[in-house]
């Protein structure tokens, strides 16, 4: 079971990796997030920040679709992220070798990414 000081610490023992101000959590590779806390919202409510839920860079739909079918328990989406090669992850649900694994993924993604653009 990880929590959000387990994304901090294994986020921000990434080369090249800072922290953007914010009520959770927010961590960026060259200018681009990679991994943050989910802004939960309900119609008619006020965004809630939940910082037991992780938004995560996946890169590409293929990937994100194998995470959301492969894992439903572990990852989902919402109406918000849905278009987005980005997956939500329970925090409560994952171990911090996997979080670690998924972090440095998305961290080694949005690198590839800016290095295209």
């Amino acid at each position: 079971m990880a929590d959000e000081q387990d994304v901090r610490r294994i986020a921000l023992a990434l080369d090249g990796v800072v922290e953007n101000p914010s009520e959770g959590f927010d961590f960026r590779v060259r200018g681009k997030g990679f991994v943050w806390s989910w802004p939960e919202r309900v119609p008619g409510r006020r965004r809630v920040i939940r910082t037991d839920v992780a938004v995560l860079y996946v890169g590409d739909e293929a990937e994100k679709q194998a995470l959301l079918l492969g894992e439903p328990d572990l990852f989902f989406t919402d109406a918000g992220h849905a278009p987005w090669p980005l997956v939500l992850v329970r925090l409560d649900a994952v171990d911090e070798a996997r979080l670690a694994e998924l972090v440095g993924d998305a961290r080694r993604m949005r690198i590839d990414d800016a290095g295209q653009g």
